[in-house]
């Protein structure tokens, strides 16, 4: 998801009718737990954490901007909180064990009402990059989307030139698709991404061969 949902000027008050929740993740997100971190929801105290991490060039340069201070960071992460519990977006800090501030982030959008199919994007630290929380993160959220939220279809976009993007979701099992040719601006140019995708029952087939001890 290297065009993030969130621009500048989409945040706005919650209301009573985007705290209507029909689900427990509506209310609010669930803990994840894995081998090397810890996955929960955003909270504002983030935002100093994460200006910091995602805003240098070699973590920003394959995604849309983010924003440019720790106020709009702080305004991203109340617009995830009005986007979860409206049905439309989860949004998870990614917190290394034996750390307590956000390093990173997964995010998971729908593209069609009910998450028959959705859209999935990330964004970590450089200073992790490499250390396997990635993987971690990403089979949390995988999981949590087809097994919670349902979703048929996970999507996600990388662009051609991003080795280490498309070289992590290919770790995770998803199947490269095609190139979208001229899909992405990026500081004025348009550039080519790969299409990713992880069907639900793909999903649970690996998970069962996991288990089941036939694949390391």
């Amino acid at each position: 998801m290297e065009k993030m949902p969130y621009q500048p000027g989409m945040d706005r008050p919650m209301t009573s009718a985007t705290r209507t929740a029909t689900s427990d993740w509506r209310n609010t997100l669930p803990v994840l737990t894995g081998n090397k971190v810890t996955l929960r929801e955003l909270q504002v105290s983030d935002a100093h954490s994460l200006f910091a991490m995602l805003t240098p060039e070699e973590v920003s340069r394959f995604i849309s901007p983010p924003p440019t201070s720790v106020e709009g960071f702080e305004k991203f992460i109340t617009w995830t909180h009005a986007e979860r519990e409206a049905g439309r977006y989860v949004c998870f800090a990614v917190v290394p064990h034996g750390m307590n501030t956000a390093v990173g982030l997964f995010q998971v959008r729908q593209l069609e009402p009910g998450f028959g199919s959705a859209e999935w994007g990330f964004a970590i630290g450089s200073a992790f990059w490499g250390t396997g929380i990635f993987v971690d993160s990403g089979q949390l959220v995988v999981d949590f989307a087809v097994e919670t939220i349902k979703v048929g279809r996970l999507e996600a976009r990388a662009c051609v030139a991003n080795g280490r993007g498309n070289g992590a979701l290919r770790k995770l099992g998803a199947v490269q698709e095609g190139v979208l040719r001229r899909s992405f601006l990026k500081n004025g140019e348009f550039l080519d991404q790969m299409l990713w995708s992880i069907l639900a029952e793909e999903w649970q087939q690996a998970k069962a061969l996991w288990s089941s001890g036939r694949v390391h």
